[in-house]
């Protein structure tokens, strides 16, 4: 298909097939077309991959640019890692659940905190009330931490600590329970997210204005770099991009501009790019769209790799490696027909397996309405099992490789995210897009959007603007026990009590003299951790230094 004269028979052989038999076809019986964030044709042929080079486009597994996966035996060496999204109530209770699933057969854990220990509230703070272990579970101190992780196996459960303006103090006290356990620095896995970038324009738990949470985000970076050889610094988050609504190229666009930013603020801070850049690790949304998710990630691997190199200059090979996770695309789950989420998860876990992703939350069936129980969380986890074991989608290396749809999709989504970076960059960067709203703008419009074309019933949701069923389901869901504000918060005011509060006090003036300075706060509030401080007193303390973010009015 290289030669020009075999091109041009193809092109009208097309061309002949269209007005001879496609468009007479479609006169009598045609559907309208659903919409999608990606523009798309009615067939893909050869002709759609003229002037692809193999081996610097695609290449193979574990080779530049790493289209095809980021290691040369992707599943055949091992399989992605299996994650849940748990957490709730009080430590004791998510301890239970990490056993519960660890004993099932997850290979790693996701730690969902509350909303008060994600802002740095403590749980007895007025601020927290009617929140406190309601989405996440409630952590106020290193002896919570110690609680949920107390007899679990730290080298091999691999927990990613989903936090961001507090991601320091996560971060501190796992390190801390690590110690305890007896577990070398050098032996201790995990990420911490610590995207605080993303929270300013999708999800809302920022707590410091901008500038200062990119300071705090690059001293778990430089932290990690230094002392945390098999921990991941960062998880960049194109998943809330995109559960805020944003398109599949401003998720991409958005997570990628991020990323240029911390490595930016980590070079102007003094570090190698070849220091920190292979612990660099992604997090992105998959729908149930198995082909666009799946070229998504085809495209954003070999944009890493060639930004990694091209603008970096980063030498080593795990630099230039896009290592991500993924999970359910949680805002497409229906509390209509909730079963029906069962197979959208199924369909979502699929995309991201034959996209090539290190690992993958599936999401229960019944998130729509309420925290998992045991039973969806298991029904989650088998459904992972099952792709893994009986779907054959892990036998073959990118099994999606060369389909004539798919490599066009992902030279397509490479082509648009980039020139969508390119303006970001030309309007003066992420932190200014964010400074002035202009990036929390424009991934509301896209939701709105959306939203038109479910409410126009352009966009079928199958269950909610077509084929509804007004039977109400019999599904057991999750009750929060009501007890656990009053028991978490004697905890703590116990712990207050018993602590040496002087040790306490002389860590948090020591992170207030390093906050009004230049330091690593990572050393002082570790050493806050050690002392029990609470999680309150901590950001108390750079609330105090940092002030409040105030969002730009759009």
């Amino acid at each position: 298909m290289d030669q020009p004269y075999e091109q041009s028979k193809l092109q009208q052989a097309k061309e002949r097939w269209e007005a001879e038999r496609l468009d007479p076809a479609l006169a009598k019986v045609s559907r309208p077309r659903m919409p999608s964030d990606v523009k798309q044709q009615r067939l893909y042929t050869p002709l759609d991959g003229d002037g692809r080079d193999y081996e610097n486009d695609l290449g193979f597994p574990g080779q530049y640019p790493y289209t095809r996966g980021v290691q040369p035996s992707m599943y055949q060496g091992r399989l992605w890692t299996m994650r849940q999204y748990a957490g709730f109530g009080t430590p004791e209770e998510t301890h239970e659940r990490f056993e519960y699933l660890l004993n099932q057969g997850q290979g790693g854990l996701l730690v969902a905190y509350d909303l008060p220990t994600q802002l740095g509230f403590d749980s007895d703070d007025d601020r927290a009330k009617g929140e406190v272990g309601v989405v996440g579970v409630a952590v106020d101190s290193l002896a919570d931490m110690e609680t949920i992780f107390s007899g679990l196996p730290l080298e091999k459960a691999s927990p990613s600590l989903t936090m961001n303006a507090a991601a320091n103090v996560a971060l501190a006290m796992y390190v801390a329970v690590a110690e305890k356990e007896g577990v070398p620095a050098e032996r201790i896995s995990g990420t911490t997210q610590n995207d605080i970038l993303k929270e300013f324009i999708a999800r809302g738990t920022q707590v410091f204005p901008p500038r200062d949470s990119l300071r705090l985000t690059v001293d778990v970076i430089e932290y990690c770099t230094a002392n945390l050889p098999r921990w991941n610094a960062i998880n960049i988050c194109g998943y809330h991009v995109r559960e805020a609504g944003s398109t599949l190229v401003q998720e991409v666009a958005f997570a990628l501009a991020n990323a240029i930013t911390y490595i930016e603020a980590c070079l102007e801070r003094g570090m190698d790019v070849d220091a920190f850049a292979p612990r660099l690790a992604f997090n992105f949304s998959a729908s149930a769209n198995i082909f666009q998710e799946a070229a998504k990630f085809r495209a954003t691997r070999r944009m890493w790799a060639r930004l990694l190199q091209d603008r970096f200059g980063a030498k080593q090979a795990a630099s230039l490696m896009f290592r991500t996770g993924a999970g359910s695309a949680g805002s497409t789950l229906t509390a209509q027909q909730p079963e029906n989420n069962i197979v959208r998860v199924a369909l979502q876990a699929l995309s991201g397996i034959l996209g090539g992703v290190q690992s993958f939350h599936s999401a229960s069936f019944d998130e729509a309405l309420a925290i998992p129980t045991e039973h969806s969380a298991l029904v989650a986890l088998r459904t992972q099992q099952v792709l893994a074991h009986e779907s054959g989608a892990a036998e073959v290396i990118d099994p999606l490789g060369g389909s004539y749809y798919v490599e066009a999709l992902t030279d397509q989504i490479e082509a648009e995210v980039n020139l969508y970076i390119a303006q970001i960059e030309a309007d003066g960067g992420m932190l200014q897009a964010i400074e002035d709203g202009r990036a929390q703008a424009q991934i509301a419009e896209a939701s709105f959007a959306q939203q038109q074309q479910i409410d126009a019933g352009e966009k079928v949701m199958v269950g909610v603007n077509q084929f509804q069923d007004d039977s109400d389901p019999k599904i057991e869901l999750h009750r929060p026990n009501p007890e656990i504000v009053a028991a978490q918060i004697a905890k703590l005011q116990q712990l207050r009590r018993e602590r040496d509060n002087g040790a306490v006090q002389a860590a948090l003036v020591r992170l207030e003299d390093e906050a009004r300075g230049d330091g690593n706060l990572m050393y002082p509030i570790l050493e806050a951790v050690r002392a029990y401080a609470t999680i309150g007193e901590i950001c108390g303390v750079e609330r105090k230094v940092f002030g409040e973010y105030q969002a730009a009015s759009i």
